[in-house]
Parts: structure tokens; sequence; C-alpha cells
């Protein structure tokens, strides 16, 4: 018998379930506008615990090829609404504890769209602290206030009151209970989830952010915001992160002024039925209500909206700019002499090979203030000569610049053709040298020396080094330290995870930190392909990873396209043709007349492009946008994407800020870019500014819509200021 009941009840609860996947599905389709079927696929694809890189790359035909940023608002937006939906059942459940849910009242919460609402319909019900209404409530004043708002034509408010007068209570006096009378109502206003939403609303459009100095002598980096206004909604991110950050430091006093007398007058249309004797008692409160529950309450919920909008915004910056480095093209075949500089601990140097390998460490002390740079320049030409180094690789750290123009000095001496310097990024190569990871890696070498040898190896391959450190330690963006640290870390790891499977990974020379970002591969299992690796010997086939503790059939599924085995028993196994579809690639050889030992000559790359995929694809059996990308793989088997892209500017000389006059024509390299525009390296001490007005000679919504970290540009000096140190830069070219 209870079987039977609970059959009902649970296919009632599949079927409820099933139509709030199907709500959600259509809130996504219409947010993003695309089809129901994708987000419905996608979904299930989700579900079903594959990757985003996996759908992305090898289920294009299921999801209509939407790319990996499509995906990842999907499922950003699946695991919002799904939370939402968990809410509304806590919610409703609450109420109806209560035994005050209503029919209206639950069709309110199942229809709000977003968490504030479904929170301001939930105010009034949720558990307070004791407040100056509850504190009323507990006295019996609550029939008081109910006769107040019935604002009838007839009756002394004051002599209503008397009847609840209670000294036993604390209720002195009629005006005591008034005032009592008067607190709940006030508080009944401020739960109001209409009332809420139009403040807040108003709030927002209306309101204007001010800012001031506490200490207006004092100097700070904060002076443009020591009496600063403008409208919340004109505000653009970075000046909110901005403000925000001197608020924290006890600098600024921030809040956002309103035209208060509007709100007062739209809580009483709401409120104040027409003439009775309880009007001015009901003006008196409405003002209460604003100024002294919901103006203090709705600002914070405001300038937490505005945060938000900052944070995501920088997090996009960051997230783009981290992707264009980690995408940087390697600098292959090259040893290399990286130079990690200092003043007085000197310059720690580390030779790498054309394969990463370390060869010899060393110090010298070219800089101030030991300034021995007849022994320095030695040793770099004894290094130099030793292991034909080729390139020099300067950090961008303290000393960079004395260290640079040592090194051009050097070149000079030695005059040999094809040897030149680079200057990198060096952040976050002190973190990675103190971590356990760059002990295992250099266990005899101090923390410096570890530091020299990761910025040379971050020409060699900037993937596969940068992977090693924390995201966050590399400062590409602006205000990362001000942004929610769990979405920039989890963003982050996005796009590190994106960038190394659009790459590939050589499962054969990749380290574990690099291993761990591939599609499906934990840090457990690229340890485990690591040791598996170093006991068995160089893996010589994709299939031999199903022997790898730990890797089970999903994991499996989701990595191995993206693991590359160069030089193996087969040839698709280093593509990023996915096993799944090796029998197709037999069905197209066969149809093409083709062997897989010709794969990677002139003569089979351009029959392979001739090839129309529509028409073929009908013939093999199989869709589209997969023969598409296999036949774009056969192509180039090995290919490395980054090696489409321009190589860093190699220089052998040095200038000096001092050199730069307007008009002079340069080229730099990309540093950073932000929302007001491009840090470029021109060579000089500081990269020189380039505003987003001269970015381009038409309209620029965005930075990053004209550059990205690592181009090389070609730029023009605007304006040299030398107290300051500050050039500005313009990428647009002169007239005439």
């Amino acid at each position: 018998m209870t079987a039977d009941t609970n059959i009902p009840a649970k296919a009632a609860e599949e079927a409820l379930a099933r139509q709030e996947q199907e709500t959600i599905t259509q809130a996504i389709a219409r947010e993003l506008g695309i089809s129901l079927k994708q987000v419905r696929t996608t979904a299930g694809l989700l579900d079903e615990g594959n990757t985003i890189p996996f759908i992305a790359r090898y289920r294009k035909e299921m999801t209509g090829e939407l790319d990996e940023n499509a995906l990842r608002d999907i499922e950003e937006r699946l695991g919002y609404l799904r939370n939402l939906g968990d809410r509304k059942k806590d919610v409703l459940r609450s109420i109806e504890e209560q035994g005050k849910l209503t029919e209206e009242l639950q069709e309110q919460i199942l229809k709000a769209v977003k968490l504030q609402e479904v929170e301001d319909l939930y105010r009034p019900y949720r558990q307070k602290r004791k407040t100056r209404a509850s504190a009323a409530k507990e006295k019996g004043l609550e029939p008081l206030a109910d006769w107040v708002l019935e604002q009838r034509r007839q009756g002394d408010p004051l002599e209503e009151a008397v009847k609840y007068i209670d000294s036993g209570k604390g209720v002195e006096s009629a005006e005591l209970a008034l005032q009592g009378a008067m607190d709940i109502i006030a508080e009944n206003i401020a739960d109001d989830p209409a009332i809420r939403s139009w403040v807040r609303q108003y709030t927002a459009s209306q309101g204007v952010l001010v800012s001031e100095a506490r200490d207006a002598e004092q100097e700070s980096v904060y002076e443009n915001y020591y009496n600063y206004r403008e409208p919340v909604h004109k505000m653009p991110p970075h000046r909110i992160l901005a403000i925000n950050r001197g608020e924290r430091e006890n600098v600024l006093k921030v809040g956002i002024e309103v035209t208060a007398d509007k709100i007062h007058a739209f809580i009483s249309r709401k409120l104040i039925k027409g003439p009775s004797p309880v009007r001015e008692l009901l003006e008196a409160v409405t003002e209460d209500a604003y100024k002294r529950l919901i103006a203090p309450s709705v600002e914070r919920e405001v300038r937490g909206e505005m945060t938000e909008k900052g944070e995501t915004q920088a997090i996009s910056i960051f997230s783009g700019n981290l992707r264009s480095l980690l995408l940087q093209p390697p600098v292959k075949g090259r040893s290399v002499l990286g130079v990690d500089p200092a003043y007085r601990t000197g310059c720690k140097l580390a030779v790498v090979d054309d394969t990463g390998k370390l060869l010899e460490v060393a110090v010298t002390y070219p800089t101030p203030p030991n300034n021995k740079k007849k022994e320095a320049a030695a040793k770099f030409k004894e290094l130099i000569a030793k292991y034909g180094i080729q390139l020099i690789v300067i950090g961008n750290g303290t000393g960079s610049r004395e260290t640079e123009q040592f090194t051009a000095e050097v070149i000079a001496e030695i005059g040999e053709p094809g040897l030149a310097y680079l200057i990198v990024n060096e952040a976050g190569a002190s973190v990675y040298s103190a971590s356990k990871l760059a002990q295992e890696e250099f266990p005899d070498l101090d923390v410096a020396e570890r530091s020299a040898a990761s910025i040379a190896r971050r020409v060699q391959d900037p993937l596969a080094e940068l992977v090693k450190i924390d995201p966050k330690a590399i400062g590409v963006g602006q205000y990362q330290h001000d942004v929610s640290q769990k979405h920039l870390e989890e963003s982050l790891k996005g796009v590190v995870e994106s960038a190394v499977n659009h790459v590939g990974v050589d499962v054969n020379t990749a380290s574990a930190s690099l291993l761990s970002y591939v599609a499906g591969v934990n840090a457990t299992i690229a340890k485990n392909i690591v040791k598996f690796r170093e006991e068995n010997g160089k893996f010589t086939t994709r299939k031999q990873l199903q022997k790898v503790p730990r890797l089970g059939a999903k994991s499996y599924e989701q990595c191995i396209g993206f693991l590359r085995i160069p030089g193996g028993d087969n040839t698709l196994d280093r593509t990023p043709i996915h096993p799944e579809s090796y029998p197709v690639v037999d069905r197209l050889f066969r149809e093409l007349g083709l062997d897989v030992a010709s794969l990677g000559s002139k003569e089979v790359a351009s029959q392979l492009e001739a090839q129309d995929a529509a028409e073929l694809a009908v013939k093999l059996e199989v869709g589209v946008p997969t023969l598409r990308d296999i036949l774009e793989s056969l192509q180039r088997p090995g290919r490395d994407p980054r090696e489409e892209l321009p190589l860093p500017i190699f220089r052998t000389d040095v200038l000096k800020i001092e050199d730069l006059v307007p008009g002079m024509e340069m080229q730099g390299t990309v540093r950073n870019v932000i929302d007001f525009g491009a840090f470029v390296d021109i060579g000089i001490k500081n990269d020189g500014l380039v505003h987003i007005s001269q970015l381009s000679g038409s309209y620029v919504k965005h930075p990053m819509d004209v550059v990205s970290v690592g181009d090389n540009v070609t730029v023009w000096v605007m304006g040299v200021d030398l107290k300051k140190g500050r050039v500005s830069l313009t990428m647009r070219p002169p007239r005439g």
C-alpha cells in the first residue's frame, strides 16, 4: 500500500523537476539568444560529466557548434538558475511551515527570475534579530498599528492609543504606544517587496555616487576622488573598483545621494488612502521607514551591484590578458640565458638548452651598489661562448633596466650576429620559485636561481612554464586584488584550461602541472601519468594511457584528444583527432586513396584542402563540423597553433626616455590591456600608455577589441614627462 502511494508522488516529483528544467532551459535560450535544442543538449552533456573543452571540440554536431564562451555562459546560467530554484524551494518550505503561504505569494516566488526578488519576497517572513517593531509587537501594539492603517475618517489617534497603555509591558503613555505602532508600520513598509524593488531601481538609475577625502590634506593616489560626484548608472567598472579601494584603505568616505522627496512621495502614494486624522503620522512614518530602514540597506545592495559590475569587468580583462599571455608563440631552437635582475644580491643567471634543460647557474653583480661590470661581462661572455647562447632573457623586476643597459653593452662588444635580448614579464616567477613544485624540480638551486631558470623557459614555451604558477600571481589585469578571489580563481582556471587544450599537450614531455589542466585530468591523474611514464618509458600510443591508474573510461574520453604523442606508433596520435574518429579517418583514406605514411606532405595537404566537406561527410556518414576538423588536422599533423603568431621583438640596444621625441615611430610589445588603454613596452624603463582614444582612427568600445597582450605594435610618441617618467603613445599614424 505504501509503495503504491509513493509511486504517483515520485512520478509527480519527477514531472515537476522536468518542468522546472524546461523553464530554466527556456530562460537561458531567451537570455543568450540561442535555440532551446542547443541549451537542452549542452545541459545534458554537462550533466553527464563532459568538460567544456571536450564538448566544444568533439561534440559540435550536438551543440550546433557552440564555442567555449557560449558553453561557459550556459554552464554559469544553469548553475545560477538551479541554485535559484533550490532557494525558492527553501523559502516556500519556510513560509509554509509558518502557516503564511498564500497562492498569490507562492506564484510570485515561483515567477521570480532573480535571487534578489526571492529574498525581497521572503524578507517579511525571515527570522529577525530583535527590532523596534518586534519589541512593539511583544508589547501588544500590533492592533493599534492596524487601526492606524485603516485610516478612518473619524477618531483621535492619541485617544485610541490610550487603550494600549500598560506599564507592566513598558507602555507608559499614549505617545509611546503610538510610537510603537509607527515602528511596526515602518518595518512593514521596509519589508514590502514592491517598495524595496522600486526604491532600489530608482537609486540605481537616479542616484549619484559621492566620494570625499577623510583628510583633504593627505597626499594619496586617490586625490582625483577627494571631491567627486558621478551618476551611479554611468560609472565605469575601473572607477568603481578604484573608489572601493580608497574607501577600504580609509582614505575616502563614499555614499550615494538620491532625491528623497520623490521616494517619500512614492511610498506615500502606496500607503496613504486620503485625508484622515492619521495622515500626518503616516507621512512621518514613510520618511522614517525610508531613512532608517530602507535607504541604508538599498545603498548597500546598489553598491554591491556596482561592485559586481566592476569585478565582472576586471575578471574579464584579467582572463583575456592571461589567455593572450599563455598563447604567446614559443621561441624554439635557441639556447637561452635567463637573468633574474637585482641590485644588492646580484643578477642570478640560468642557462637552459633548446629543450629547456638547465645547464648551469651563476651570479654576477653588474648593477648598483656593486657595479662589478667587468667581472659580470666576463661571465656573460663565457656562458654565451660555452653554450652557444642566442638569446638573453631579462625579467622586468627590480634592476631590470640597468641590467638591460649592461646586456646591450655586452652584446655590442661581442658583435655576434643573431645574439639579442628580450625583456619578459616576470610576474609570478618569485611565487613559482618558492613553491613546492619548484623545489622538486630544482632541489639544488636557491629561490633566485630557480626564478632565473623560469624566466629563461618563459620564452621557450610560455604555456608550459606559466601553468606552474597560480594564475592570480601573473599580473596582467587591473584591480585583481579587489575582486572576489573565488570568482577570479574559477575564471582564470577556465582560461588556463582553455589555452592548454587549444594547444594540446605532448604527453611524453609535459609536467604534472601542465597535464592537470587537460580536460578530464585532475592533479592525481596528472601525477599518475608522469609516474607511469617514468616507470615504463615514453608512451608510444594513446591506448597505453588506459593503463594509467585512476584514468577511467570517462576521463580517457575527455582527455585523449588533447594529449599528443609525436613520433608514436600511430601518426594520428600526434593530431587533435579523437580516437573515436579514427574509423572515419580510415574511411576517408580509402575514399581518397591515401596512405597514413604520406601525411604531412604538400601533395596530401593540397588534396585534403581541396575536398568539399559537406559532400564528403555524406559519403563517410559523419557530421560536417567533425569532418572539417579532421581535414584541417590531417593537413598539418602536429601543428602548434601558437606558431602562426609573430615572435616577440628581440632587441640589441637600449633606449632611454631622454632619447624620445614626439612623433618618433617605434615598435613595441603590448604588456597589459586595461579599460582605458594599453601599456606598451618600447624598450625604456617604464611602459608607455596608449590611451583608448589613440588606439585607432575609429571609435573603440574597449581596448581588447583592438589589441591583446603580446601583440607587436607600431606606435608613435605623443608626449614625454621626464619628471614622472611617463610616455604617452598613439597607434594612429601621423598625418602627412
